[in-house]
Order: structure tokens, then sequence, then C-alpha cells
């Protein structure tokens, strides 16, 4: 066998790993939403996410930083030197440690004040929203030291143990949500607690099996001053873009606060728990997929990286469009099937959250081969600006007395905007890339798939009645024509085959077993 073939299986057994747990995650996290809502209320919630968001905003050196030890970890791994690996990774723990700290002063220094003078918050609610701002900081913060644990074990491509304490994660969050309803501790404070121990228990588990199990997971006090220049280097120019990313999404959040306060966030909230849901799905098989790409480039594989990007790239959308296309469609039922009570804003939001969702999973192949370079400064400076842009242009919208799904509808233009300068970029520096090759294959597959099913099933959601019924055949119909569609349009010929061919074996197996 060879190791192309090698490879690809890796990926697949990993990302068909990682689907049953997102699978089985969705479900959680969605009925979690559900219970959390209705035991916080509408202007408790939104203040979670308001608070959580404004926290979140510190996170822009932090993902800088992770995005560095993910990526020196995989070329190092692409390259076979341990010893390497052992310095990246000391070098990556004590920078995270670091950072955690520094972040935690400044969030004290400047979020307790914009909490208590800037933020849109029922007074009563103050002194709530001032413990959850110090559990957000806790919880943010060990996260932060998690990182190079967490790129190791992806680096590894040890999906399992990444799969298992996900699901741990995620049953944690929902017991954390029904003992919310316990009426001797303020809700919103003892959700907040609980939800930093479940973090610091995944801290932990994290850090004791990466010890056991990967040699150069032993912290070390290395300073290698050319690696950490080098990382600073890397982690600086993505400071730029990873920042210009974060404020699009938590600077937005503030904005919408400002102008409309916080029951506009638990709107955007709800919407935010659909994308995670579904972008989970894309996201994971971007998991799997991503230590390759990197480790191709770092040993001159360009052949299996470019066959990587595209297909990560059509793949990646093809999944979000089956997910998306019926919650977008029937996101008004939807809701009111799930939700108690429906915070406005929240179907138009869902439904624009989601299309912004779909446009963005195009990119994140082209992102990982970029990053795989090392080369980062022009590129992070360009879609840095581009991103930059939302905040302001939404800003002034909301000013000018545009609705609240504006700042979305400015998201996806941007984001648009964002996908074209990628494809040019690219080729800076790694040459061998064709932008108009891309767009003729990628773009092209992707636009013919999506317009078949999207038009048939909005001529059929409006001459049909909404019942539980009828919304259940009309999910069936999306999704046997979004399949029909993406195998017909979307693939290849030699990939329809491989596609009909699995089918055919899973079939046979089960009418062998059957008969047996």
């Amino acid at each position: 066998m060879s190791t192309t073939s090698i490879k690809s299986k890796r990926i697949a057994k990993n990302t068909l790993l990682l689907y049953f747990r997102m699978l089985f995650l969705m479900i959680v996290s969605l009925y979690t939403s559900r219970v959390i809502l209705d035991a916080l209320g509408v202007i408790d919630y939104g203040i979670y996410n308001i608070v959580g968001g404004f926290v979140g905003m510190f996170g822009i050196v932090s993902a800088a930083l992770t995005s560095a030890c993910s990526r020196f970890l995989n070329f190092e791994m692409g390259r076979g030197d341990f010893q390497r690996q052992q310095i990246v990774f000391s070098t990556a723990v004590s920078i995270q440690w670091g950072l955690a700290i520094i972040i935690a002063i400044m969030a004290e220094a400047i979020g307790i004040w914009y909490v208590n003078n800037v933020m849109v918050l029922p007074p009563e609610r103050l002194v709530a929203a001032n413990w959850c701002f110090q559990f957000s900081v806790l919880n943010f913060c060990l996260g932060i030291i998690t990182v190079p644990y967490n790129a190791s074990i992806i680096a590894h491509e040890q999906m399992s143990t990444f799969a298992y304490v996900s699901i741990y994660e995620g049953l944690a969050k929902l017991a954390v949500a029904f003992m919310v309803y316990w009426d001797a501790f303020d809700h919103l404070i003892l959700y907040a607690v609980l939800l930093s121990f479940i973090q610091l228990t995944v801290c932990i588990v994290y850090q004791i099996y990466c010890r056991h199990h990967f040699k150069e997971c032993i912290y070390r006090k290395y300073f290698d001053k050319p690696l950490l220049k080098q990382m600073f280097s890397y982690s600086l120019w993505h400071l730029i873009g990873n920042g210009a990313a974060i404020l699009k999404v938590h600077g937005v959040s503030l904005v919408l606060n400002l102008v409309f306060g916080p029951a506009i966030n638990a709107a955007r909230g709800i919407a935010s728990q659909v994308e995670n849901a579904i972008n989970q799905f894309a996201n994971n098989f971007m998991i799997a997929m991503n230590p390759q790409i990197t480790q191709s480039y770092a040993s001159r594989d360009l052949k299996y990286m470019f066959h990587l990007v595209y297909r990560g790239a059509c793949y990646s959308y093809y999944m979000l469009l089956m997910l998306s296309l019926p919650i977008i469609i029937n996101a008004d039922y939807i809701l009111r099937l799930w939700l108690k009570e429906v915070p406005e804003y929240t179907v138009i939001f869902v439904q624009l959250t989601l299309i912004s969702m779909m446009i963005s999973s195009i990119s994140k192949p082209l992102m990982t081969a970029q990053n795989a370079t090392g080369n980062v400064r022009t590129y992070q400076l360009v879609i840095g600006l581009i991103n930059l842009m939302n905040l302001p242009l939404c800003y002034i919208f909301l000013k000018l007395g545009y609705p609240p799904e504006s700042v979305v509808i400015i998201a996806i233009v941007v984001e648009i905007i964002a996908f074209f300068a990628r494809i040019f970029l690219i080729p800076q520096t790694i040459q061998e890339f064709r932008p108009i090759e891309f767009l003729s294959t990628v773009g092209f597959r992707c636009v013919a798939v999506t317009l078949p099913p999207t038009i048939i099933m909005f001529i059929i959601h409006h001459y049909t009645p909404e019942t539980f019924w009828t919304f259940c055949v009309n999910v069936i119909i999306c999704f046997v024509l979004s399949a029909i569609t993406i195998l017909h349009v979307g693939c290849t010929q030699n990939e329809r085959k491989i596609v009909i061919d699995r089918i055919r074996r899973v079939v046979f197996k089960a009418y062998r077993h059957e008969a047996s």
C-alpha cells in the first residue's frame, strides 16, 4: 500500500471518529442551550454571552501563539526531528504560561472598568456580571495553558483522545445546565463557576495524557533564542489577522450591546450555538487534515498538499451545505420547536450566520497551506485589514438606523472579499498554486451544488403547510437532493466511483450479516 493511501485512510478514520463524536456533541450542546436559556432567562443568557465575548477579545494574542504552536509542531513532525519537537513544545508551554499571566492582568485592568462603566446591563445584575467576568477570565487562561497539549494530540493524529475528552466536556456542560436550576445560588454566577471547573479538569486530563504518551511533551527549560524569535515573528503577523477575526465576532457583539442592550446578545448567542454545532462537522474534517497539509509542505510533497487543499475546500463546503440548508429553510420552525422562548431576531441571525459560515469554510484549507510556509507577513496584513473593515462598517450602519441583522450581511460581504484576496495572495509564497484553477474547480463546484437543492427546497417549503411531519419530510428531501447534486455535480468521476463502491460494500456487508 502506498504512503499516500495510508495517509488518506488515516484522515478518513480520524474524520469518521470525530464525526461520531460531533454528532453526539451537537445533540447534547443544542439541548444544553435550550436548558440553560430556560434556566438563566434571556437577560442573564445575554449577559453571559456579552461578558464572555469581551473576555474572548483577549484571545487576539492567544490565537496568534496557538497558531504558531500548531504550525511549528506539525512542521517538525513532517521533518522527523524529535529533538526539535521537544524544544518547540517546551518553548510553547513557556510562552502560553507567560501569556496567561499577561492576559489575566490586562483583563483585570481593562475588563472590570468596561463591565462596570460601558456595558449596557441591568443595575441589579451588575454584581453577577462581575463574578461572571472573573470566572470567564479564569476559564480563558486555563484554555491558553492547554493549547500546547491539545496541539500535540492533533499533530500526532490521536483523535480518539480528543474525541473522548470533548464528549466528557459536552456531558459535563449538560449536567451544569441542570444544576443551574438550584435556587440556593445565583444562577448566572453558579453557571460561570461550574464552567471554570470543567475547563480545569480538561486542562489536567490533556497534560497527564500527553506526558504519558508523547516523549516530547515533557517540559524542559529550553531557551532557543532563534526559535523564540521565529515563533514570535510568526505570531506577530498572525496577531493582526487573528485580531481582526476576533474583533469581527466579539467586537460586533459589543457594538450590538451598546446599541440594543443584552437581549440582542441572547439572539446572537443562540445563533452562535447553532453555528458552532454545525461548524464542528467541517472543522472535524480539517482537524484530521491540517497536520498532513503542514507535514506535506515540510517534506516538499506539494502534489499531495494541493490534493488535500482542493479536496478539503470542497468537502468542507459540501458537509456544511447538507447540514445548513435544512436549518436555513426551516429556521423559524426549528427554533420554536427547540426553544421555549425564541429571542427576537434569532431566526434571521441563524440564517445569515450559517450562510457566512459556509462561505468561510472554503478558505480554511487555504489558511492552513499559507500558514505551513511560515511566511505570513503580507498575507496577514492584507487579510487582517480586510477583516478590520467589518467592525467600523457595522458601527456606522447600526448608528444610521439599520436593523441588527445588517451586521451579519456586512460580515458575509467582507468574507467574500477576503476569500478572493487569499486565493491571489498564496502564489507569492507557494508559486505552484494556481488561483484560476482553484476558482474553476472548487468555486464552480460549490456554486453548482448549491443552486438546485436550494431553489427546489424553497419552492417546496413555500407550498407545504408547517407541521412536524411535513418538516421531517422536507428535511429528508433536502438531504437527498443535496447528496445527489454533490455526487453528480460536485464530485469527479473517480470520486463518485469511490463513494458508490463504499456504499455498495456497506450495503453488501449489512445484507450478508442479516442473511447469516
